[in-house]
């Protein structure tokens, strides 16, 4: 399914879903497509990347933040994302991709997303994010904490995420 057409289905879906905090975890059900399907008939490994997608936006959606950050020409972007997948997604399969904020450093923002179905985890993945301008630059960490209320100390990021976004950044060589 193409993704600006899960993203259209998704903006209707969320108005009628139940608002959230930011800090809560969304749960968004979705079903496998014919058009995520690879040659070996799962689900794509970069399909998965496109339908976190999703997630991260029924999110801000749901809490508001989405029309708060928009209201101030701010959006967020994709720094950075590592995932695990452990089981195949097939043809017609339901499943949820359930969302959340893990927490924030002085850069970046973190966020979890594990795709389930049931108890059973198809795959994992933790993505680095930032909040960028549409008159151009990022948004100064302090001026993010101020204007979402500040970040919850049990919001701190694991010291192996430091070491991963230490371990991923771009050097200014090639």
């Amino acid at each position: 399914m193409n993704l600006y057409l899960r993203l259209l289905l998704l903006r209707l879906r969320a108005k009628r879903a139940p608002a959230l905090d930011l800090w809560d975890t969304a749960e968004t059900p979705l079903r496998v497509a014919f058009t995520d399907l690879d040659l070996l008939r799962h689900m794509n490994n970069g399909k998965y990347l496109s339908i976190l997608d999703v997630g991260r936006m029924d999110l801000l959606l749901r809490s508001g933040l989405w029309k708060k950050l928009r209201g101030r020409g701010w959006y967020p972007v994709v720094a950075g994302q590592t995932i695990t997948y452990r089981k195949s997604l097939t043809l017609g399969q339901r499943f949820n991709l359930a969302t959340r904020i893990l927490g924030f450093d002085d850069r970046w923002a973190y966020v979890e997303q594990v795709f389930h179905a049931g108890s059973s985890v198809y795959a994992h993945a933790v993505v680095r994010t930032r909040f960028l301008r549409d008159s151009g630059g990022s948004v100064d960490h302090d001026e993010l904490a101020d204007f979402i209320g500040g970040f919850p100390v049990e919001r701190m990021v694991p010291d192996w995420m430091q070491e991963w976004t230490a371990a991923t950044q771009n050097s200014p060589q090639r």
